[in-house]
């Protein structure tokens, strides 16, 4: 049985890093509602600046880097993928609406004979 340990070591830095970022896009946050006056110009400016520092201050601290190389190890995964043909694609699509039109019929069938048996034979109730 294998087990795997997950090592994080989270330093003083890091944590004010990741602070720093979250601090900064609140100020965005608050200078896009003090910029009212300004015009829509301003407070876009504004929050789009402090989103943009505050990504580059989380992209320096350690968790930054590891959302960056799990996005790399993602772009690498999905260039291994191997792709249908479009025949391939076509035909596999057809199955899954042919499988969906045969279990709509099947289900109405189950509840009419349902509807049928209970309402019908059982009760005597019929319309």
């Amino acid at each position: 049985m294998a087990t795997s340990e997950v090592q994080t070591v989270n330093s003083t830095a890091d944590k004010a890093r990741v602070a720093a970022a979250v601090a900064v896009l609140i100020a965005g946050l608050v200078a896009y509602y003090l910029l009212a006056k300004q015009g829509p110009l301003a407070q876009w400016a504004g929050l789009l600046a402090a989103a943009a520092v505050a990504v580059v201050v989380f992209l320096t601290s350690e968790s930054g880097r590891q959302l960056v190389a799990f996005g790399r190890d993602a772009v690498r995964e999905v260039k291994k993928v191997v792709w249908p043909e479009r025949k391939e694609a076509m035909q596999i699509t057809a199955y899954v609406f042919v499988f969906v039109l045969v279990m709509a019929v099947f289900l109405w069938l189950t509840d009419k004979t349902l509807e049928w048996v209970f309402y019908d034979l059982i009760l005597g109730w019929k319309k």
